[in-house]
């Protein structure tokens, strides 16, 4: 009876021991994609082989820009005009070329659905962010694009939506990469020695804390701190009151990343050698706490250089000696009610939206 008994406890003991272990190695629950995802996931006609066939016309695919309007006509200037690279070798050196000859851009500029930030006001709203992005897949996708890369030009797809279009290609088999400004800075900024970043964000990205979301996500070791300075007249101020509010976190400030495009990164970094001469003791403060190394990165340029990069890692250039070529494309809802990609001519383009960039 003695043993019998034994048995039992020891029997009793190794069941907790297991349910324990089973919680203890239990992990989250996975995160759902919006429906959107699995109605075209389950499409057995045009749109489920859009999915399919995502990213698979190698070489001959466009690069596809979706986003707001002002961010896919600046990012898309950006990749016309640079030329940094030889376009033999890739090495640094300019050879009179663009680094993107050949290639054609796709900027579906989603006026449909801009401004983003007003989808942050509630969940439901989020569920719509999301399911635009998807949506701007498929319009990358159609017979008309056949886009190899989407960059995904707004820093709030890089938290809500891009995990949406990711999981719909693994279902489908989808190959088409995916990239926003928003992970490849910070991606440029680690791999530049960066453990502590700041973020010189807007309301709506502070807020809704897309760079740290995203930072997490991907692994990275550090901290990130999104910031959005006081407003003044000039953009020296402005970064003295970004570095005045970080300091408060009493860690040193690695890296500044300049969210959304159009900041000017030239006045900071001439504004540096003014704070380390530490005239004040503010300006003391500032420049112990920016190391030899700091770095200042722009989006646009990391978002050009991951491009170009992942272009010829991956033999994807389409090896034509001509200048890139840009089409233009709007989103509206169509007369059955449903959202329609609409072409625009460049002039229109130019005309329409050029002057009410920043």
């Amino acid at each position: 009876m003695h043993l019998m008994m034994e048995r039992k406890a020891l029997l009793a003991a190794l069941i907790v021991a297991a349910l324990a272990i089973s919680c203890r190695e239990k992990g989250p629950e996975p995160r759902p994609a919006v429906p959107l995802v699995y109605t075209v996931a389950s499409d057995s006609s045009g749109l489920g082989r859009l999915a399919a066939r995502a990213g698979h016309v190698g070489i001959n695919g466009r690069i596809a820009l979706f986003g707001e309007r002002a961010d896919g006509i600046y990012l898309s200037r950006r990749f016309q005009s640079v030329d940094r690279r030889d376009n033999i070798d890739g090495r640094a050196h300019r050879d009179s070329l663009p680094d993107f000859a050949g290639e054609t851009f796709d900027v579906i500029m989603d006026a449909y659905n801009e401004p983003y930030a007003g989808f942050l006001s509630d969940s439901t709203g989020l569920d719509s962010l999301r399911e635009a992005a998807v949506r701007g897949a498929l319009f990358a996708w159609d017979s008309l694009s056949q886009a190899k890369i989407i960059v995904f030009t707004s820093s709030l797809h890089a938290r809500y939506g891009m995990f949406d279009v990711d999981t719909l290609q693994q279902m489908k088999g989808g190959v088409c990469r995916l990239m926003s400004p928003v992970r490849e800075s910070l991606k440029a900024a680690v791999r530049g020695g960066a453990k502590n970043i700041a973020v010189w964000a807007s309301d709506p990205v502070r807020e809704s804390k897309v760079y740290e979301s995203v930072f997490e996500e991907m692994g990275l070791t550090g901290s990130v701190v999104s910031i959005t300075p006081d407003p003044a007249l000039d953009i020296c101020t402005e970064f003295r009151s970004v570095l005045r509010q970080y300091r408060l976190t009493g860690r040193n400030m690695d890296a500044l990343i300049l969210d959304g495009y159009g900041k000017d990164p030239a006045p900071l970094w001439s504004e540096i050698p003014i704070i380390r001469r530490a005239a004040t003791e503010e300006e003391d403060a500032f420049s112990a706490m920016l190391p030899d190394n700091f770095q200042i990165l722009d989006p646009g340029a990391c978002i050009v250089d991951a491009v170009y990069a992942l272009l010829r890692e991956e033999n994807l250039f389409t090896h034509r000696i001509h200048r890139p070529s840009v089409r233009y494309f709007v989103t509206e809802e169509s007369l059955e009610g449903g959202l329609q990609k609409v072409p625009l001519s460049a002039q229109y383009v130019q005309s329409e939206y050029v002057p009410h960039i920043n």
